[in-house]
């Protein structure tokens, strides 16, 4: 959306100062500025066409105005006060270099939408339009008027989580992530695993800058962000995590939101890889995802891993287990734990597709750090890839490959019943049943799958 913006400023030097500072903002188009208080008044009656009333009167308003603390002759605050009673779907901002406390409060009171400091910034002067103008469209839309629906975060968020560590978490954030860059969606890959995130070392990359450099950041702008991503020649955008795994103790939960959802206004999927370690960032980024997946592969302490992590995530109220997505790694026919036995074991849903083991394929390409080389022909990358499209990151009409129906990697128990008896070393032979996966120790109750 195309912020329109009305300035009105009595000095000529600084409104020659702001016109150029507003032709640096992206999506803004600044009207001329008018020098005096009644010239504003009769631009905005004079924005709408004779005729027009209700919503396309409405419409016809700019969306921001710009008042200049030495804006005559009436006052500013009561010229702020006037915008705010005649016209109210027009959000304003007072310019003023006295930005203190009782200012801001006076200003707020008389119905301004957001007070920047002069001299001006261009990253201050670029929050400040674009919040009032989100205000502005939220009011158009309640008052029938509104061109579209207030901006806002309007990116996927997507968390992969490991049950434990090695279960395959970044590998399979990364292909997703690939997967969605390759269907002409906006990407931006984070790297929520503070302490020992490895998305730089999969992706070989050397980049300064990290997650931590954004946290207690107030206003997170365009510019901002894009000094703390590294952009990638896949066409990734990637915040990667801190090079001193100490630092991300910097980044609390209030700083991930406020991160997440500055992405999600920016990028059509943003897509975070939590590692297996809970800490207030990652356990953010859960709790706001709109798909949260919990990698594990089909063993039993992986399961049991698993396990708790979805019973401390609904201990913390982070998520529930039915909004959990599992996806099952390193599976084969032969493997004894199938996927609805772990869907049993976690009370969450398991994915559809399922993961092969054949690691063979991705050493080459974890070896070199170059995991956007591995093969299309890869039942890993294959697989993968139909996950994405799965969980929607994918149009049917993309191009990306998708399994057939009866995939190997989907196995099959081939209708044979199997009774799962009690594992541990009184009985060697036997399979893993649901009693491995929920006590250490005990007897098992019959399970049946035919």
């Amino acid at each position: 959306m195309t912020i329109r913006i009305l300035p009105a400023v009595g000095d000529p030097d600084a409104a020659r100062a702001l016109t150029a500072l507003l032709a640096g903002v992206p999506d803004v188009a600044a009207a001329p500025p008018v020098a005096e208080s009644a010239a504003l008044l009769d631009a905005l009656a004079g924005a709408a066409p004779p005729d027009a009333a209700g919503p396309a009167a409405v419409e016809a308003l700019p969306e921001v105005v710009l008042v200049h603390e030495r804006i005559g002759p009436l006052p500013a605050l009561d010229l702020i006060r006037e915008v705010a009673l005649r016209f109210p779907a027009v959000g304003v901002v007072l310019l003023t270099a006295d930005a203190g406390p009782a200012l801001y409060s006076a200003a707020m009171d008389a119905g301004a939408r957001g007070v920047a400091g002069l001299p001006l910034g261009h990253d201050e002067l670029a929050a400040r339009v674009q919040a009032a103008a989100q205000w502005a469209a939220g009011v158009r839309v309640h008052l029938g008027g509104g061109r579209e629906a207030p901006p806002g975060p309007a990116g996927t968020l997507l968390t992969v989580t490991g049950a434990k560590g090695g279960t395959g978490t970044t590998v399979t954030a990364v292909q997703l992530a690939l997967a969605a860059r390759q269907a002409g969606r906006r990407v931006a890959l984070v790297d929520l695993d503070l302490q020992s995130g490895d998305i730089a070392s999969y992706l070989d990359v050397q980049f300064r800058r990290s997650v931590v450099d954004l946290a207690g950041i107030a206003d997170l702008s365009a510019r901002v962000l894009a000094d703390a991503i590294h952009d990638h020649p896949t066409g990734l955008a990637l915040l990667l995590a801190p090079e001193e795994g100490e630092r991300g103790e910097e980044v609390d939960d209030r700083a991930a939101r406020q991160i997440v959802t500055a992405l999600r206004a920016r990028y059509d999927v943003v897509i975070a890889d939590c590692g297996s370690q809970m800490q207030s960032a990652n356990a953010a980024a859960v709790e706001l995802a709109d798909t949260a997946l919990l990698v594990t592969t089909p063993d039993v302490v992986a399961v049991r891993a698993a396990k708790r992590q979805v019973r401390l995530w609904d201990r913390l109220r982070i998520r529930k287990a039915g909004s959990t997505l599992t996806v099952v790694n390193r599976l084969t026919r032969h493997t004894e734990i199938q996927p609805p036995l772990i869907a049993k074991a976690t009370g969450t849903t398991v994915a559809a597709t399922t993961i092969p083991a054949a690691f063979k394929e991705l050493q080459p390409c974890v070896d070199s750090g170059r995991i956007q080389d591995l093969d299309a022909r890869s039942t890993v990358r294959a697989a993968l890839w139909a996950l994405a499209g799965e969980l929607g990151l994918v149009a049917a009409s993309s191009g990306v490959p998708r399994l057939k129906s009866g995939h190997r990697t989907r196995p099959s128990l081939t209708g044979r019943r199997r009774k799962a008896l009690t594992a541990g070393p009184a009985a060697p032979q036997t399979a893993p049943g649901p009693s491995a996966l929920s006590s250490p120790a005990g007897p098992a109750a019959p399970y049946e799958e035919g």
